[in-house]
């Protein structure tokens, strides 16, 4: 047998083990599930004969390295800052590894020594970053062998509340980690390209700068800008490209109430609010108001957010219970964007029988004999139930494809890599379509922009 090595059971690593488990006999495999709770690793391993739970923390060196000198491959399906000590450990005992974070400076360093011992580090091979690599290269490959030149890239991915399940005014759920959501797009400006000149969004004015989408089937999204547009334009072999744009989906709307949110300062995390563990909902908003000695918090809110009492950005806000003067935050030294985290849980957690729903959207521009020409790619997943949800489906597949892929020998470039060659997308993506991941590829006019450049 060969020993699949699994570092952290949690909701990412559903449909990650269960396709595993599911080759096992006839691939000959058997996982150990580490985690540092054993309940969690023996949920996810359900007593299958050909899997072991195991309690493992993994700041504790001698029982990591123990675990990963006895492993044939090593998946690390936790938080990216935990990576790297794996890492190491898969460099001192010749093991591969595979991960679905993004590249961080640290992991980038062990290229040439992974080079060295024809080892394969794959990493960004989840979803976003992932899928979104696949299939973004496979059609720009198909391009370029056609003679065309690449002239509009824009990427698009969310993950969302199914249809069946979207029951709130902001038509949206938490349907992965929340905090992620309450801090996304902090950390500098947005940054893109578009038709060659380049474009930054400030923190301050992201959730009002967005594009409209539509998918067939799903009606109408927003996307607002992702921090950094242009990072993977020398990836991808963009850099002559004219606009480059990447952006997280949502259901139209969202991002105009989001603003409210950043408007008053509530996403901030990075100072603490002074009682925070006793402080009522209501007194939590009302700290980001100004003093009125006869206007309720209420009236305070609507007028420093220039909103009406019928307008449906009222609605939404009312709908989060946010001016209840009962409910208490109970966290101690808590920032604004922990407090509204809390709060939005409240509201925004998935209830059981609800399902999320991941969609991506690529725009290809392109110039082919100097016609102008275009490709749209969509697509959309929906989740089984809470545990084998869309989000862990398009997650944990890729990686485990990639797995057994490195393990039989079809995946062979060594080093610190993503996922955009095509011994890597091409037998990734076909057997996601076995598995509900199907991109539609349609033919469309090209989009273009303002040729004034402006």
């Amino acid at each position: 047998m060969r020993n699949i090595l699994i570092f952290g059971a949690g909701r990412s690593a559903s449909s990650l083990i269960r396709y595993l488990l599911s080759k096992s006999n006839e691939e000959k495999l058997h996982l150990t599930v580490a985690d540092l709770s054993l309940n969690l690793a023996k949920a996810k391993t359900q007593d299958h004969p050909n899997a072991t739970p195991l309690a493992l923390d993994i700041f504790n060196a001698d029982e990591r390295k123990k675990a990963i000198e006895n492993a044939s491959i090593v998946i690390s399906m936790l938080p990216a800052h935990l990576h790297i000590e794996i890492a190491k450990d898969c460099l001192e005992f010749k093991k591969h590894l595979v991960t679905a974070s993004y590249i961080s400076d640290a992991m980038q360093a062990l290229n040439e020594e992974a080079i060295k011992n024809n080892l394969i580090f794959m990493n960004e091979i989840g979803l976003d970053p992932g899928i979104d690599h696949m299939s973004a290269m496979k059609v720009i490959d198909e391009i370029r062998s056609k003679g065309g030149k690449m002239l509009l890239f824009e990427s698009f991915c969310g993950g969302l509340v199914a249809p069946e399940s979207d029951n709130n005014l902001w038509n949206y759920k938490f349907t992965w980690a929340p905090r992620n959501v309450v801090l996304a797009g902090q950390g500098g400006a947005a940054k893109f390209i578009q038709e060659g000149t380049y474009k930054y969004i400030p923190y301050s004015a992201l959730f009002r700068r967005t594009e409209f989408l539509e998918v067939e089937g799903y009606g109408k999204f927003e996307a607002y800008s992702n921090r950094d547009s242009l990072k993977y334009r020398s990836v991808y072999g963009l850099d002559d490209i004219l606009t480059l744009y990447r952006g997280t989906i949502r259901r139209v709307g969202y991002s105009r109430a989001w603003n409210m949110f950043v408007q008053l300062g509530m996403t901030d995390d990075s100072y603490i609010l002074e009682g925070s563990e006793n402080m009522s909902y209501r007194q939590f908003i009302n700290s980001f108001l100004p003093y009125h000695p006869t206007d309720s918090v209420e009236i305070k809110t609507r007028l420093i957010l220039k909103i009406d009492q019928d307008d449906i950005m009222w609605d939404k806000l009312l709908e989060l219970d946010l001016f209840n003067p009962n409910k208490k935050v109970n966290l101690p030294n808590a920032t604004p964007a922990q407090i509204l985290e809390k709060i939005l849980t409240d509201s925004w957690a998935l209830e059981p029988e609800d399902k999320d729903m991941i969609v991506m959207y690529h725009k290809f521009g392109y110039e082919l004999n100097g016609e102008k020409k275009q490709i749209d790619s969509k697509m959309v997943c929906i989740g089984e139930d809470q545990t084998y949800t869309a989000m862990a489906k398009t997650v944990g597949l890729p990686v485990a494809i990639a797995t057994l892929l490195i393990l039989n020998g079809k995946i062979t470039t060594p080093g610190v890599q993503l996922p955009i060659k095509k011994e890597v997308y091409e037998p990734i993506l076909k057997e996601l379509e076995e598995y509900g991941v199907i991109f539609n590829e349609q033919n469309v006019p090209y989009f273009g922009y303002n040729p004034d450049l402006f």
